[in-house]
């Protein structure tokens, strides 16, 4: 049986989003933007500010951003690709909002992430803690150019 595949993503700049688009080319996959409520900013995302939005939410794990409501089925597919930035080493608090939001009983999560020079292992790590019954499966770090063998095989691997 075919897995269905859905790409969701978070992107701030539009890197994550770009990857997305070809990950879900390459997959067959749709794709779904995690849509914050309120747009991130330039000053939002100055990492340098400690009262920047960015720093502020990342300062606080419990903090869920709100994002916009939407009618995502998430019934409809088996394994579910997760993309962000990587925000201080990790996922971006965003990501909670957008794992908590929906129900990923017996889904497949695959985190896809861009970084300016962090790795996603740590990310997936993170996730993982906080959320134990879910199957979240290592990452894949797309700072440069999508393999597509790369890809694929990741999706063999998940059988």
């Amino acid at each position: 049986m075919k897995k269905r595949i859905l790409v969701s993503y978070f992107s701030a700049s539009g890197e994550t989003r770009e990857k997305a688009k070809v990950l879900s080319s390459i997959l067959g996959a749709d794709i779904h933007e995690i849509t914050p409520k309120e747009k991130y900013s330039d000053e939002d995302l100055n990492w340098r500010d400690k009262h920047s939005r960015s720093t502020v939410e990342m300062d606080d794990e419990n903090c869920r951003p709100e994002i916009v409501t939407d009618d995502l089925k998430l019934e409809n597919f088996d394994i579910v690709f997760i993309g962000y930035p990587i925000w201080w080493y990790v996922e971006p608090r965003i990501i909670e909002t957008f794992i908590e939001s929906h129900d990923f009983t017996n889904k497949i999560i695959v985190p896809f992430a861009t970084s300016g020079g962090s790795g996603i292992d740590k990310s997936v790590k993170h996730l993982r803690s906080f959320y134990p019954n879910l199957r979240i499966e290592s990452g894949l770090l797309l700072n440069y150019r999508v393999s597509k063998d790369d890809i694929l095989k990741k999706v063999e691997e998940l059988d």
